[in-house]
């Protein structure tokens, strides 16, 4: 018989098992403690956060109302307002400067990546053609010793003819063997 608990919801069984409160001393260890939270239950979905959106500025006004002149008399609160239009206005250039210095970046290592790949594609090519000249070169030595052993068959042939003759009238002119008394 099962014992009901306090506090049970029906249709809840137990609830969370209470953890014991355990501290990071390093960011590893933190790390792992985090890794070993999303490793208890490997069917649950990761959060993953988002990328933050980059930061852009008000778009300047297309017209301005309040044009301010150097007529004399302007009240004190004008500073005011004309200091935070000029921090607007120099946050706007420096967005600016700072997005164009990154597509000059970005257009750099574009084209350095290319220069790169150019420059890979011309010595891959060079060796290529070293490997394809010395591949040549073998096959053209190959040929040469089968066709200059070809030839060689074809001299033996005709001089073995010529050397069975030669053969056999020596061995009609009765040479010794072997000779006495020479060292």
């Amino acid at each position: 018989m099962a014992v009901p608990q306090k506090d049970a919801k029906p249709g809840k069984t137990g609830g969370k098992e209470p953890q014991p409160l355990i501290i990071a001393k390093s960011p590893a260890e933190e790390q792992r403690l985090k890794l070993e939270r999303l490793m208890r239950n490997p069917d649950k979905p990761v959060p993953i956060p988002e990328r933050p959106k980059e930061w852009t500025p008000r778009a300047p006004p297309e017209f301005v109302r309040d044009v301010m002149g150097s007529s004399a008399g302007a009240g004190s609160g004008e500073f005011h307002v004309y200091r935070h239009l000029r921090r607007r206005e120099y946050q706007r250039q420096d967005f600016l400067d700072r997005l164009s210095e990154k597509q000059n970046m970005d257009d750099e290592y574009l084209m350095k990546i290319e220069e790169n790949q150019k420059a890979a594609e011309a010595r891959t090519s060079k060796r290529r053609k070293k490997r394809e000249k010395l591949k040549l070169k073998k096959q053209m030595a190959k040929k040469a010793k089968v066709e200059s052993k070809k030839e060689s068959d074809k001299e033996e042939s005709s001089t073995s003819d010529n050397d069975s003759e030669e053969r056999e009238a020596e061995d009609d002119a009765e040479v010794p063997s072997f000779v006495m008394g020479k060292r």
